[in-house]
This record gives C-alpha cells, structure tokens and sequence, in this order.
C-alpha cells in the first residue's frame, strides 16, 4: 500500500506538466516547423502575400487626408481654414513667449524691424530659474538650475535655448490642461475611457513622423505646426497619470465631499484634484520631459531652437557641434525635471506662513525677480554683456568630442570592425533571414495562439487580426525587419542593462553615478548619437 502511494506521489508532478494548451502548443510548433519546410512549392501565397489580395489602405488615407485638407466644408468655412485659424490662436502666446524669452518686442517686419523692447537678459532668467528652485526645495536645487542655465549662456547656447524653452513653455501647459480635462472626463464617464483608452494606445505608439505629415497639410509649415505635434506627443501621459491618480484618491476623502454637500465641479475641482496634486505633478514632469524629446523632430517642421542645430550638425556631419547642442538640451531637461520633481514634493504652505499680510514676506521671491528683470533691463541698454552673453567669453568643446570620435575611429578601427562584423553575420543577418523566411499564417496562428494562452480568446482574435492585417496591407518584410531590430536591440539592452542596475542596486555611489549616465541617455536626443555611431561603425 506505501508503495503505491509514493508511486501516484512521484507520478503527480509528472501528470501536471502534461496540460491541453501545452499539448497544443507543442503539436502547433511541430507542423508551423513542417509547414515552414516542406509548404513553400504548394502554397507560396502563404510565403509571400499576393499583390492581389493587398488593400489599398494607403490609397485611401491619402484620398481622406487630400479631401479634408482642401475640399471638407462646414458651409461658412473650410476644416484647413479652420485649423490655420486655430493655428493662428496659437500663435499668439508663442510668439509672445519667444519675444519675451528671446527675439523681444518689434515693430515692423522684416528689415523694416525694430526692437522696442529687449527679451529677457541671461542674467534675469538665471536669476528666476533659481529663485523657483529655493521657492520649490532649497540652494542645493537653486544651484543645480542657476548651475545649468549657466552652462547654456557659458557654451553658447543660450539663444537656440531660450528658442526651445519658449515652444515648451507653451506646450506643456496645453498638452497638461488638455491631458487634465481629458482624464477628468475619462474618470466621470467610464464609456469615455473605454472609448479614448485604444486613442491613447494609437497615440503612443503611432511614431511620431506618422502625424507630422498630416500635420504640415493642415497647419503649415510653422514652429505652431511643431508645436501642435509636441502636444500630440506628450500629452497622452497626462491623461492616464490623471485616471489613474484619481483612481488612487481613498474613498474617505470623496465620501466627506459627498457628506459636506460638494456639487461635481466641486468634487473635482476643491477634492479630486487637490488630493491627487502629487500624481498630476508626475504627468507634468512627463509632458515637460517628451516635450523636450520633441525638439530635434519638431525642428523638421518649423520650429527652431536646440532641436535645429542638432539636426544642421547631423546633416554637416558635424560631431562636435551637434554633441554641444544634444548636451545643452540634455542640461535644459535635468533643470526642468528637478524643477518639476521640486514642485510636486513641496509640501503645502504652513498655516501661519498663509497668514502673513506683508506683500514682500508672501511674495518674496517674485519682487526680487521683478527688481533684476527691471534691473538688468536698464543696465542692459548701456552695458551689452549684461543684456547677452559676449560672444568672446563662450567657450566650446566641439573640437574635443571631434578628436575623441577621430581618435577612437583610428585607433580602435580593427576592434570596431570585428565586432561589427561578427554582429551582422553571426546575429542579425541569420535573423533577418529567418524572419522573412517565416509564412505569414503561422506566424499570425502562433500569435493568436500565444494571446490566447496569455488572457483568452479576446487578446487572441486581437493578436491575430492585427498580424493578418500588417501582411494585408503589403508591410510585412518591413514589419518582419522591424522586428529584427528591436528585438536584437530588447535582448542587448537587457544583456546589458540588467547586470548594471543588480550590480548598481546593492552600492549606493555606484548607483547615483549611474542614475546620471541614465538621465543622460534618456534625455540625450537619439540624433546627436547618431552620428557617432554611424561614423564609428559606418
């Protein structure tokens, strides 16, 4: 009897390995492997998608994009008029801002031109970025941002700067106020979230080149055109940040509003939004940080600033000037951030603080930026260097990041060579040849089979209509090296990046330099590595 028990015993474990979806699995394997052999010379339609059966969808987006650009009518006006109208709104607070911060005030056009009133001087600005950095934390922070404006005037990139921080100081609040009140109206009406959750999903994963095209047609080629993509871009985090922080908001705090008589704008307005303030303030930092993602693309479509001279380097090849400027954007990103970080931990203002009546004691740090502003506005117009950064005491390392890209370029050009080389004939182009060998029906078959092992048959059908429907529409070899791509550059980047973050997470210096190697690359524009990459690996 003990003997036959410790036998069903043993026996169990083996007996739950053996499931209905891994059976299947392994039959679905076995025959997409015989079919992927054996089926080319009897179903080559199953290899390559026939021309016949593709559908002209990009025919139609064409037609669709053509008509509503120039015969969609609403009687009295055009849709391309009415989008240059709303272009033309926008427009106003950003040229407003870019005078402010870096043209000034003219009268006139063209050589006809005059400034009546000068932009904002380095020193003022300076002086009011660390003024926000005390008001939100303390010196250390103050210094960091005084500390990285600085760097902007001292390396010369202080005009294109304040260029890219007019065009984000107008982005952010539209892409906040707009990602706000869209995931407001998310968390009141639980059709709209369903109806605007697979909007949010096109809009993050679109890329980005995508829309610009459309948006040139009906907004023109202008920094407002740029500045609309930026929105497009950035705001989609602000909405999900806002559902979800005021899903987070406990529900004691919403039954006392419920208790003191709060009406729905109340709710939200004097509870909702007060209690997820800490949530919202991390979508504002991520609209800020995107935005500044934007730059460099939204320079292709009219905007100028930082994002424009990197891509003027990279088309001149120019290392040294477009790692500067990828650098100074990278700087303007660490400030902002801190800034925002500041902001959304700064505890609110004791009550005895709310209760000073002095206009300087509640106001402190506004009148000593007016009194600079005004200031070094009239110092300015004697004194040049107070008013701009004097071109001769700019410094520049243009000349350094050249010689080190020269440098290892010559010397290490055997070693780049080799590892280029065994990458592309070991790795990727094996690969790349067995994707694009793959029949377009297995792979769509072991997709949809795969969604349903995972969540069912919904994520199934899911998975399988949009593979089919890539094949359909003739992009399937680009899809097929698409997924070569990353998914080489996903099992690399894990290689090497989880090793790093288990070493980094057990040492503390070791960890806070990291973290500055990390906010370097994620805010570094990929554009500016591109080229040296390209002239080190050609």
């Amino acid at each position: 009897m003990s003997t036959t028990t410790s036998t069903l015993s043993s026996d169990t474990p083996r007996a739950s390995l053996v499931t209905p979806l891994r059976v299947i699995w392994v039959v679905a394997l076995l025959c997409s492997w015989v079919f992927w052999r054996e089926a080319q010379p009897y179903a080559p339609w199953a290899f390559k998608y026939p021309r016949g059966w593709q559908v002209p969808l990009k025919q139609h987006i064409s037609g669709f994009m053509n008509w509503l650009a120039e015969d969609a009518s609403f009687g009295l006006f055009t849709f391309k008029e009415l989008t240059r109208a709303i272009s033309w709104l926008m427009e106003i607070p950003l040229m407003t801002a870019t005078s402010i911060l870096s043209s000034g005030f003219v009268e006139g056009q063209g050589s006809d031109a005059v400034q009546v009133l000068p932009p904002l001087s380095w020193i003022a600005v300076i002086a009011i970025v660390v003024a926000m950095g005390r008001y939100a934390r303390d010196w250390k922070l103050a210094a960091l941002v005084g500390g990285c404006f600085g760097y902007l005037a001292v390396f010369g990139q202080w005009n294109s700067a304040m260029v890219t921080l007019s065009s984000i100081a107008i982005a952010v609040p539209f892409g906040v106020a707009g990602g706000l009140l869209t995931g407001i109206a998310a968390y009141r009406y639980q059709f709209f979230e369903r109806l605007i959750s697979p909007v949010l999903d096109l809009m993050q994963t679109v890329p980005v080149f995508a829309y610009l095209v459309p948006i040139l047609l009906l907004f023109g080629f202008n920094p407002v055109a740029a500045m609309i993509a930026t929105i497009i871009y950035a705001m989609p985090p602000m909405v999900r940040i806002t559902l979800l922080a005021f899903k987070q908001v406990p529900q004691e705090i919403l039954d006392l509003g419920t208790m003191v008589g709060c009406t729905k704008r109340q709710m939200t307005w004097k509870v909702l939004v007060p209690s997820a303030s800490a949530g919202l303030m991390v979508g504002v930092n991520q609209v800020i940080m995107l935005s500044l993602n934007m730059v460099i693309i939204a320079s292709m479509i009219g905007a100028g600033g930082l994002g424009f001279d990197v891509l003027s380097s990279l088309r001149r090849l120019d290392i040294g000037a477009g790692f500067e400027s990828g650098l100074a954007i990278v700087v303007l990103a660490i400030a902002l951030d801190r800034l925002s970080q500041a902001f959304a931990e700064r505890a609110p203002p004791e009550h005895e603080e709310v209760r000073r009546t002095g206009l300087i004691e509640r106001h402190p740090y506004t009148l000593a930026c007016g009194a600079i502003v005004v200031i070094t506005g009239i110092f300015g117009l004697v004194a040049g260097w107070v008013q701009s950064w004097p071109e001769g005491w700019s410094l520049t390392t243009g000349n350094f990041w050249a010689d080190v890209v020269r440098y290892i370029n010559v010397n290490f050009f055997d070693e780049l060579e080799a590892v280029k080389s065994f990458l592309l004939i070991e790795v990727m182009i094996p690969f790349k040849r067995l994707l694009l060998s793959l029949p377009w029906p297995v792979v769509a078959g072991l997709l949809a089979l795969a969604g349903y092992s995972l969540s069912g048959w919904r994520l199934a059908a899911l998975c399988g209509a949009l593979t089919i429907f890539i094949a359909a529409v003739g992009l399937w070899g680009k899809a097929m090296v698409t997924v070569y791509l990353c998914g080489l550059a996903v099992v690399f980047a894990c290689l090497i990046g989880i090793p790093i973050g288990i070493i980094a997470s057990s040492r503390d210096r070791l960890w806070r330099g990291v973290q500055v190697f990390i906010d370097t690359l994620q805010t570094l524009p990929s554009f500016v590595y591109l080229m040296p990459v390209v002239m080190l690996f050609r």
